[in-house]
């Protein structure tokens, strides 16, 4: 085992954080205990429940969260700067999707522990999706909706894209943009009543 104290938090926080996932990837989420997640990260239970007081869950929902937030963060990053409302939602929507598509981890996390990554992806998981990607996104939306349109409209595009990735569509693919913009212009952007479209 490592010496925790040499190392710096965040990076014992990201070990820990990859240990959860080697751990889930073997066991499962049901199954992993702290003392697999101790040994795997080469860290003491001291130091796991220093840094999540509360043990496993709260130590999972900060692992939930953080994927998440690296997810969004860097989605944000091909988003930012758009002109227009359209624009935003269109790179919104085509940038997750063909994260969601092109993220090895998560399409083995669906084949080895199906159960429990679609509940992250859905009934569990859909409020925090929605709450994470609100927090995201909404604040880009300000100079072109109201901020009660934005979060509804956030919340519509994270179903959206998650029922796409679970079950594509044999006429529609959100990974393209000329078919996205189209959808967009039909169904998103009429739900806002103060939109100007642009384009």
């Amino acid at each position: 085992m490592t010496s925790d104290t040499a190392a710096q938090p965040r990076d014992i926080e990201e070990a820990i954080f990859s240990a959860v996932d080697s751990c889930v990837a073997q066991w499962g989420w049901d199954k992993v205990t702290m003392d697999d997640i101790c040994v795997t990260a080469g860290v003491s239970r001291a130091t796991v429940y220093r840094l999540f007081p509360g043990g496993r869950d709260v130590l999972f929902e900060a692992v939930r969260l953080s994927k998440l937030e690296d997810f969004f963060t860097a989605m944000r990053a091909h988003v930012e700067g758009s002109e227009s409302l359209e624009e935003l939602l269109v790179r919104c929507i085509v940038v997750a999707s063909s994260e969601l598509q092109h993220d090895e981890h998560l399409a083995m996390m669906l084949a080895t522990v199906p159960g429990e990554t679609l509940g992250d992806l859905t009934v569990s998981g859909v409020g925090r999706i929605v709450r994470v990607a609100t927090a995201f996104i909404t604040p880009l939306t300000d100079e072109f909706i109201p901020a009660a349109d934005a979060a509804h409209i956030v919340d519509v595009m994270c179903r959206l894209v998650i029922s796409y990735y679970l079950s594509p569509s044999p006429v529609l693919d959100f990974s393209n943009e000329d078919a996205t913009r189209t959808f967009v212009r039909t169904f998103l952007l009429p739900s806002t009543s103060s939109v100007v479209v642009t384009h």
